[in-house]
């Protein structure tokens, strides 16, 4: 870990300690980073003055408001966002509103919930927060991505996670994981039952750009209200439909440029 951390940007390195954890001591970070505490405040103290840090009771740290910022100008400059909004609503309202309608990217080997539509918060689907991860090998959300990554990807996140695959899934073998996938390319969809959340059905389909699945579109529903064949119809159509607008947008962008 040491020999890792020496040659990786120490600021970079302290962010990414908050996935593990909310709040951490300058003490605690210098023991992670295998540095002193003297050169892990120095550190820490240049993070606060840019606000990517907060200090909190109990002389520990958790992330600043400069994150909350990024994520505003995140919303509003991405133009997958701005295209599948308001299809994203349109997809509720076409099926259930026992449902949800969440948009995903692969992120580090997982999948994360880049903007949800909530139908009838009554329904109790399940919260999809904009940043939370799910894993990449359960679920038709993940699913859906995963089908369209390259065997050589595919056979690298199998031997990393190959331990928790076999624990989560039936999946036995590399080959075993590939032929689902397969199966799910060539539908363009992929479902799943009660893989996330207990008593919902997951539906996604891939959104394409130049060729490329940058994301997926899912529609999670109460399994009693799930119409699975017209609600299949309904969520491979918006995804095609971000996928034309993205298409749209980003090419003007290029001609703009």
């Amino acid at each position: 870990m040491a020999g890792e951390i020496r040659t990786r940007n120490r600021i970079l390195h302290i962010l990414q300690l908050y996935d593990r954890s909310a709040a951490w001591s300058v003490e605690e970070i210098a023991v992670e980073m295998d540095v002193s505490v003297s050169s892990a405040y120095r550190d820490v103290q240049e993070l606060v003055r840019a606000d990517f840090l907060t200090p909190v009771m109990g002389a520990r740290y958790v992330l600043g408001p400069t994150f909350a910022h990024f994520d505003l100008l995140m919303r509003h400059g991405d133009p997958l966002l701005k295209v599948a909004e308001p299809l994203m609503r349109r997809l509720i309202e076409a099926t259930t509103p026992s449902s949800a309608s969440v948009l995903t990217r692969s992120y580090q080997d997982k999948v994360m919930c880049i903007h949800q539509e909530i139908g009838d918060p009554a329904a109790r689907i399940g919260r999809y927060e904009r940043g939370a991860t799910m894993p990449m090998f359960r679920g038709a959300t993940s699913k859906v991505i995963l089908a369209h990554q390259s065997r050589r990807a595919l056979e690298r996140m199998y031997l990393a996670h190959e331990e928790e695959v076999r624990a989560i899934s039936h999946w036995k073998s590399l080959k075993d994981l590939c032929l689902e996938l397969d199966a799910i390319r060539e539908a363009g969809v992929a479902v799943s039952d009660s893989e996330i959340t207990p008593g919902t059905i997951g539906i996604a389909a891939p959104i394409f750009l130049e060729q490329r699945v940058v994301a997926g579109l899912s529609l999670i529903v109460r399994a009693e209200h799930c119409r699975l064949e017209p609600f299949r119809a309904a969520v491979i159509d918006a995804a095609s439909q971000i996928s034309s607008q993205l298409a749209e947008v980003e090419g003007a962008w290029v001609a703009r440029a």
